[in-house]
């Protein structure tokens, strides 16, 4: 080849790199544009039900938005998640937030669901000769630790006139709390939907008291601080579509169940006890409902469940207040 002949050859082969490189940089950059909001969920409510519908989905595309979605077997492991940041956005019930906030969890409330009581109980097995709460003096009692039916246990002890140190608290997730139910290992297991109806659909647990009249047992939805205060407008969006599929939830029962057992791998007489017990209607948090917060906050720090007293209102963005 003659040295002319090199030097155009060198020139296309530059050409060719400076054409690839301007493509990659190209398609960085488009990437990089890409947002994903990140939301954990649980094997149950709302958020399994958008999920499902894959409504939210629909709304985000046109603005080039994607939808990350992980399951988390319980509220305390979900905020874990919110706190190390592998999620934006997530929900869980009342304790669990409370327990993260005094662990220093850097969150937000943005949302709740309307009180749902009977949606958590106090069950023991079908041949258990327990009759009452106050006979749990004693027992060992399956709970998840920081879990809404934490401040239950607490509420149902301290009507029956039982101190919680006088009960034997075995801290186990949904699972192992299950397995150890079954077999005998502890006497009574606090838990809510779906497996609540699930050991009473299955196991044909026996309720010793639920929520009504002990507590509210709420739903929030919460969010990373730094996530909430960057994304007002897609956090909105999320109220928005999670509002439509509480308003269509309410009235279709069937479909509700349907879309819940395909995605939780329940059978759908569970799901349909389950959801019968749910409550719809998501609403910014007021504060009638961080005063009720702020009780359960107080009522863990006095018995030193948590490690110290919060103040419920410092994890409200000012904006919101």
């Amino acid at each position: 080849m003659t040295q002319q002949g090199n030097r155009a050859a060198r020139r296309r082969t530059l050409g060719l790199l400076v054409a690839t490189a301007v493509a990659g940089a190209f398609q960085l950059a488009h990437a990089q544009d890409k947002k994903v909001v990140r939301i954990g969920y649980q094997k149950y409510g709302t958020l399994t039900l958008l999920k499902g519908r894959g409504t939210l989905e629909k709304r985000l595309a046109p603005q080039g938005v994607t939808v990350q979605w992980t399951e988390f077997p319980a509220g305390p492991q979900l905020l874990e998640g919110l706190n190390v940041g592998s999620i934006d956005f997530g929900t869980v019930g009342e304790a669990p937030p409370i327990f993260a906030q005094a662990a220093g969890a850097n969150l937000v409330y943005v949302g709740n669901e309307p009180p749902s009581p009977h949606s958590e109980a106090i069950v023991v097995r079908k041949e258990s000769k327990l009759q009452s709460v106050a006979q749990l003096k004693g027992k060992r009692v399956a709970l998840n630790k920081g879990s809404n039916v934490h401040y239950l246990l607490l509420r149902a002890l301290e009507q029956a006139g039982v101190a919680y140190k006088d009960i034997q608290p075995v801290y186990l997730p949904p699972a192992d709390a299950r397995a150890a139910f079954e077999r005998g290992s502890v006497d009574a297991w606090v838990i809510w939907d779906p497996f609540f109806a699930a050991a009473q659909k299955q196991l044909g647990a026996r309720v010793l008291v639920d929520g009504k009249g002990l507590v509210a047992n709420h739903q929030f939805y919460l969010a990373s601080r730094d996530w909430a205060r960057r994304n007002p407008a897609l956090q909105q969006v999320l109220l928005e579509e999670i509002a439509k599929v509480d308003d269509w939830g309410r009235d279709n029962a069937r479909e509700v169940s349907a879309i819940l057992s395909a995605q939780t791998g329940l059978d759908p007489s569970v799901v349909e006890l389950a959801a019968s017990r749910y409550s719809y209607g998501v609403k910014p948090v007021s504060p009638d409902v961080l005063r009720e917060q702020q009780k359960i906050a107080d009522a863990f720090a006095k018995l030193k469940l948590i490690p110290k007293p919060i103040t419920i209102a410092d994890a409200v963005l000012a904006s919101a207040k």
